[in-house]
């Protein structure tokens, strides 16, 4: 999600070590938000690692050797922009109100109009930044008539805490913590309808997924089935069930706020991401104009030509053939 996250993702999936086979399992180190959703009942458990035939470790907002990851639309563009060789392969979730700005009580805020003279916090560089950028632009407000702080989601919390901002364009967990004493204004989902659509994706090291086909197969067929499990059944992710308890475990999220986050989110099959709805149509001129948008607003120097080459469909083809 973070601008920082595209960072580390540009200075660690570029270099793919030649895998050796031993008897041993490969190591692989997997970036993730560590966010509520479907695929995370499975994290906690060696789901992945049997399906995938590595030994798998899970690093929120990773550094290291990373191959795979999770990243927002938003630090995608910006590292496709950059010319990282990596590939979009799969959507974790569409982003609709589990990124929301939350005006703190007694702040004044009541519409997007308020905002002028109002503190506003935001991690620059992520899906949440792009939708606030969006709705300022939607409602005609320049950035220079409020203050945009920079900050991480924990930061946003104790600045919250303090009095320090009057607001904040944020994910979950931190979101439903500022909600015990703030409002929501406006989702994602709104800015989406504006022009504005934000998501959490799968990339993967290019090189990486020349070599390892059936690995990546393997890791949408995994979160797929857990998405469809979900898209089932929504209703039945109680606080007490297993997948909701498997999933506040894998990301130390409370198994009250598990259901509701979950809600926030659209999950999309696996079949669907392939069509021409999504992956398989506009997204690489989606990509190119959430660039073109980050250039304008001074985030991104260039914007390329053509951005289906960091577009992938095969895992999911693949996936979706087994």
């Amino acid at each position: 999600m973070l601008n920082k996250t595209a960072t580390r993702i540009a200075a660690t999936l570029i270099g793919v070590a030649p895998l050796v086979g031993t008897a041993q399992a490969e190591s692989l180190i997997v970036g993730n938000f560590g966010i509520p959703i479907p695929m995370m009942k499975d994290v906690a458990s060696d789901a992945y690692s049997e399906a995938m035939g590595f030994d798998i470790e899970w690093r929120k907002f990773a550094s290291g050797d990373v191959k795979l990851a999770a990243l927002g639309s938003s630090p995608f563009a910006i590292a496709a922009s950059q010319g990282v060789p990596i590939e979009l392969f799969s959507i974790g979730a569409v982003i609709g109100e589990a990124e929301s700005r939350i005006a703190r009580d007694g702040s004044g805020i009541e519409t997007l109009e308020d905002l002028k003279g109002k503190r506003v916090a935001v991690p620059v560089g992520s899906t949440a930044h792009f939708s606030l950028v969006g709705a300022l632009a939607h409602a005609g407000i320049a950035e220079k008539e409020l203050t945009i702080l920079s900050m991480p989601p924990d930061q946003i919390a104790a600045a919250w805490e303090q009095s320090a901002i009057d607001a904040a364009f944020i994910w979950e967990p931190v979101q439903s913590q500022i909600l015990q004493s703030g409002t929501r204004i406006l989702g994602a989902n709104e800015t989406a309808e504006w022009g504005y659509p934000t998501f959490d994706g799968w990339v993967v090291n290019a090189e990486w997924a020349e070599e390892n086909p059936e690995a990546l197969a393997a890791f949408v067929k995994l979160s797929d089935e857990a998405n469809l499990a979900y898209l089932a059944d929504p209703a039945a992710w109680t606080p007490d069930s297993a997948p909701v308890l498997a999933i506040a475990e894998a990301t130390g999220a409370d198994p009250e706020q598990v259901p509701v986050i979950l809600s926030g989110f659209t999950f999309l099959p696996a079949a669907d991401q392939a069509g021409e709805a999504w992956l398989g149509g506009p997204m690489a001129p989606a990509i190119k104009a959430t660039s073109e948008f980050l250039k304008e607003a001074g985030r991104i120097d260039m914007v390329a030509d053509d951005y289906s080459q960091f577009i992938t469909l095969k895992p999911l083809e693949d996936a979706t053939a087994q």
